[in-house]
């Protein structure tokens, strides 16, 4: 995949010169990052993450396809970058009407709210049904997701029996300390680490996501060699003009320090909604914080231009927009013609979708 950002198009917000200013103060921050010498650095493990973690594929996808012939249903608990990592990817790969289809085994999601409506459905979709249990926490006692896995744990062991249940639930938590690890040893659950150095929000590429990623049938290991690409193109050695990251973090600085403190991440393609979700906590998260930071939103494309677009257009100017593109589509539809061309669309025959889709993208940027 070819990463490329346009730098020359920010609507007068921001000048190519203006970017090319915080050359400097990106490359410092850089050499701060990969040093560990900035503020923060006990917590960037995420770094090098899709190097370190290539050693625990093979025992990942193990387990994953464990689950896969066990389970009907696997239920990942967590909440935040515990859980919305895992989404993000799975929803963007996945068949868009999955729930529908006779897939199996389908990934649902608990302990990412306390709805009792939605605790109550869960275990009713449940009952009588062979279930697995991913079950997130470093600490084991945040709240939404304790409150789901003791309600779930329950469940499974009066439907499978303990010593059965023990072999669907796996454990990602803490190394040594906490609740759910005290829990896993006792009962002698499967466990992965979520390394010390690691944040939640992070976490994705470690187990706390390819784990949920992999049981879904997506292949971790050409996830993590796509990541660990963009590893060495957003590194140090990377030169300022030919890095992705580094460009699109002056980019950001320009645009806030020229009073535009909102940014919107624009997608035009249903499946890359919950990648929003995800890029709000990681970037909220990450930025608000000392009472500065531009905060992150999200608009779907084109559903949200019929609804936001007239503030996006015509609103307050403190705001920028951050489209992500897909290069191609996984399907071809052409659109018809129609002989008596009622809604006016004719001109639009023969051309796909997809094509439609980017002239719509190609207004808006």
């Amino acid at each position: 995949m070819d990463i490329k950002l346009t730098i020359d198009k920010a609507f007068g917000f921001v000048t190519p010169e203006a970017v090319k200013a915080y050359k400097s103060k990106v490359e410092d921050a850089q050499k701060q990052l990969h040093q560990g010498t900035g503020a923060g650095s006990d917590f960037l493990g995420w770094l090098h993450l899709p190097t370190d973690i290539q050693s625990q594929l093979d025992d990942i996808q193990s387990t994953a396809e464990r689950l896969r012939r066990e389970c009907e249903v696997i239920v990942c608990i967590g909440i935040g970058g515990s859980y919305l990592g895992a989404k993000a990817v799975i929803d963007a790969l996945n068949n868009s009407f999955a729930w529908l289809r006779d897939d199996k085994p389908q990934i649902v999601y608990a302990g990412q709210n306390i709805g009792e409506d939605y605790l109550f459905e869960l275990q009713e979709l449940l009952q009588g049904k062979k279930f697995g249990i991913i079950s997130i926490s470093k600490s084991g006692t945040t709240t939404e997701p304790a409150l789901a896995f003791r309600l779930l744990k329950t469940q499974l062991e009066e439907q499978q029996g303990k010593e059965a249940a023990k072999e669907l639930i796996v454990c990602i938590t803490d190394k040594a300390r906490g609740a759910l690890r005290t829990l896993a040893t006792q009962e002698g659950y499967k466990t992965y680490v979520i390394e010390d150095n690691i944040g939640g929000r992070f976490s994705v590429l470690s187990p706390v996501g390819l784990l949920p990623i992999a049981c879904a049938g997506f292949d971790i290991k050409q996830l993590i060699a796509g990541a660990a690409r963009m590893e060495t193109v957003c590194g140090e050695e990377t030169p300022f003009e030919d890095n992705p990251a580094a460009q699109y973090a002056a980019v950001r600085n320009a645009l806030y320090e020229s009073g535009k403190k909102v940014e919107l991440l624009v997608n035009f393609n249903p499946k890359l909604h919950f990648v929003s979700e995800w890029w709000k906590q990681l970037y909220g998260e990450s930025e608000g914080k000392e009472n500065k930071g531009i905060f992150p939103a999200s608009v779907d494309f084109t559903t949200d231009l019929h609804s936001m677009g007239q503030y996006i257009q015509e609103g307050e100017r403190h705001l920028f927009e951050t489209v992500i593109s897909v290069q191609e589509p996984n399907h071809t539809v052409l659109f018809p013609h129609n002989e008596a061309n009622l809604d006016g669309l004719n001109f639009l025959a023969g051309k796909r979708v997809d094509e439609i889709g980017r002239a719509s993208c190609r207004e808006r940027v």
